[in-house]
């Protein structure tokens, strides 16, 4: 009876998570230790979306990122303390260009590659879409103090939850109709040093902050969920309508893949 009733829990789990989507997460690295790590936000955010997360350890070798992200639904390219390499879009580094790691990139690059040939959705954070921006082909400001008149603060210090600037979001955009069930200005919080300066191929720009610096950017192609924001909805969506929206489009995207008959498995989502 108890081998029964254990095989019913597991059966149970099971089925229950074979229900949620399970979506990618790219890890950091710490260089002193040599540990990969990852802020907890992301997966809680994409868990009480209704997804499953799932980390990725900064392996940059082809064959292990194929073979992980052929086992997921989504992928989301997380914050980093790190910029992209200025080499990869041809540039020379900048006065203001913080710590480059190359297992990072190359993980991220990667990833995106994947991603694409199975045409599985995308949400960048941060760097997440300064990277997707540049596998495109696109570049970056390397450092907005320092490049960018009249930039507002875009590293906004404590509380990091705080929202603190506007964003003007572009009309017929995935981030119009995520905003559009709220009326009313949007705003952000903002921890970055960086931005989007070319847009990369297959991309548009969604959403500028008031000085003009790009705050999101999405792929032309509406049919594909391809979305990158500047800010960190992973901190605000316990109490911004905003960012809990934000993470449950993208899971309901992922979702939406899975089934090979095109319906489209429920999604437990705690957001609510």
């Amino acid at each position: 009876m108890l081998k029964l009733t254990r095989f019913r829990f597991y059966l149970n789990i099971e089925v229950y998570m074979a229900s949620r989507p399970r979506i990618g997460i790219t890890t950091r690295i710490e260089l002193e230790t040599g540990r990969f790590y990852l802020g907890r936000h992301y997966s809680e955010a994409i868990w009480a979306a209704g997804g499953v997360p799932v980390m990725l350890p900064l392996i940059a070798e082809r064959d292990y990122i194929d073979a992980a992200v052929s086992t997921l639904d989504g992928l989301l390219l997380p914050g980093s303390d790190t910029d992209p390499d200025p080499a990869r879009y041809g540039e020379e580094p900048a006065i203001g260009l913080k710590k480059v790691i190359f297992e990072k990139d190359e993980t991220d690059r990667l990833a995106i590659l994947a991603a694409d040939e199975l045409g599985l959705p995308i949400l960048g954070i941060c760097f997440g879409m300064q990277i997707l921006n540049v596998v495109r082909g696109g570049s970056l400001v390397q450092d907005i103090p320092s490049q960018v008149t009249n930039a507002l603060k875009h590293e906004q210090g404590m509380p990091l939850e705080r929202l603190s600037h506007r964003v003007d979001i572009e009309e017929d955009s995935h981030l119009a109709e995520i905003a559009s069930s709220e009326p009313g200005e949007k705003r952000v919080n903002s921890h970055h040093h960086q931005s989007v300066k070319d847009v990369g191929t297959g991309l548009r720009v969604s959403a500028r902050a008031a000085d003009g610096v790009v705050e999101a950017v999405e792929g032309i192609d509406r049919a594909r969920f391809q979305v990158g924001v500047q800010w960190h909805p992973e901190l605000c969506w316990t109490f911004d309508g905003f960012s809990r929206r934000l993470f449950q489009r993208f899971v309901e995207e992922c979702a939406s893949g899975m089934s090979l008959s095109g319906e489209k498995p429920k999604v437990m989502s705690q957001l609510s």
